[in-house]
This record gives C-alpha cells, structure tokens and sequence, in this order.
C-alpha cells in the first residue's frame, strides 16, 4: 500500500506526468491549439520547432536539479525526450505533405535549417555529458538525435527544390508580364494608328469650304 501511494503521488508531482499524456498525448491544449490555427505551411513549421524547443529547455532544467526522491525525474526526462521524437514527426510529415502539394514553405524551411542544427548541438551536448538519470532516457535520446539529423536533411532538400521552382515560377511570371505589357503596348500603337488614319481619311473627305464656314 505504501509504495502504490508513493507512486500516486510521483504523478501528481512531476511536470507532464499525467494520465493522459502516459495513453500518447505529447502536446498541451496550448500547443495544439496554436498548432491548429497555424494553417500557413511555413508558420506550423514554426510552431513545431518552438514546441521541441520547448520539451529541450525543460530536459535542461531538470537535468540540473539536484535529485530529488520525492520526483520520478528519470521517467519524466525520458518522456520529454519521447514527446520530442514524436514532435519531429509530425514536423516531417506536415513539411513532405506540404510539399506534395506543391505549398510555398521556403520561409519556414530556411527558419528550421538555420535554428534547427542549434537543437542537434544541445541534444550532442546532452549525449555527450552525464546525469543520474541517463540510464532511462539514452535509447530515446539517440533516437532523438538521429530522427532530428533526419528531419534537417528532408528540409534541406525541400527547400533547395522549392527555391528552384519557385524560382522558375517567377521568371515565369516575369516573362508573361513582359509579353502582356508588350502587347499591350502594340494595341495601343495599333489603334493609335487607325484613330490618325481614321481622323485623315474623315478630312480627306470634307469639302474644302466647310473649312472655311
């Protein structure tokens, strides 16, 4: 009886430990509400990597404290660790969807390629340095790692692709609009040209004397 009041209450005390999160929900209300309303493809990629982002500053943070019996730390470590795996999915799937659909995420790419490698460091950092509780979190800290790496080379890869086509697009664009405005330009010549040849013909054909009245 004794041990199963300890464990209720290491529960009810550590961050994120819930019920609900231990049945597969790794994003809060919060989260998901922001991630939801977020339909632009570069802003939702934003929002995914502040929400891993997150789930790094909280390992830190408990990492750093002193161990503390009371806390199941370990377990809770090795859940952020497992939330930010299944983050970094939903940010792969969002961005290979995306670009099937052929959807500008050039902003967003280039945010995540340039921000994205800081979370690898830290993560390294981590892999490489010790804690009392590595034993629980090591599997999922290496795969943390490598889905990550992952996740930054699909990104590269998409964003090299869109910036050519949507390179060629615009020049595309560019050249449709010169086409119009030329013959645009080439009406306006045109019908200049009758509206004279109009107006001459018109007083060719006026009798001289009604000039003069």
């Amino acid at each position: 009886m004794r041990a199963l009041l300890a464990s209720l209450l290491l529960l009810m005390v550590v961050p994120g430990v819930s019920r609900g999160e231990r049945k597969g929900d790794y994003l809060s209300e919060e989260e998901t509400d922001k991630i939801r309303e977020a339909q632009d493809p570069s802003e939702r990629i934003g929002v995914y990597v502040e929400c891993a982002q997150t789930r790094l500053e909280r390992i830190d943070d408990y990492r750093e404290r002193p161990p503390d019996p009371m806390l199941d730390t370990a377990s809770y470590l090795d859940q952020q660790f497992d939330q930010y795996i299944r983050i970094t999915d939903e940010l792969k799937n969002w961005i290979q969807v995306q670009y099937d659909r052929h959807a500008d995420m050039r902003q967003g790419l280039r945010k995540f390629i340039e921000i994205g490698p800081k979370q690898v460091e830290q993560l390294r950092h981590i892999q490489q340095s010790s804690d009392p509780y590595v034993a629980a979190y090591r599997k999922n800290l290496s795969d943390a790692i490598d889905d990550f790496d992952d996740a930054l080379d699909g990104a590269s890869k998409a964003f090299s692709d869109q910036v050519k086509m949507f390179g060629e697009l615009k020049r595309e664009e560019k050249a449709d609009a010169r086409t119009a405005q030329e013959r645009e330009k080439e009406e306006k010549k045109r019908a200049k040209e009758e509206k004279k040849l109009r107006k001459k013909e018109h007083q060719q054909g006026v009798p001289a004397d009604a000039d003069e009245d």
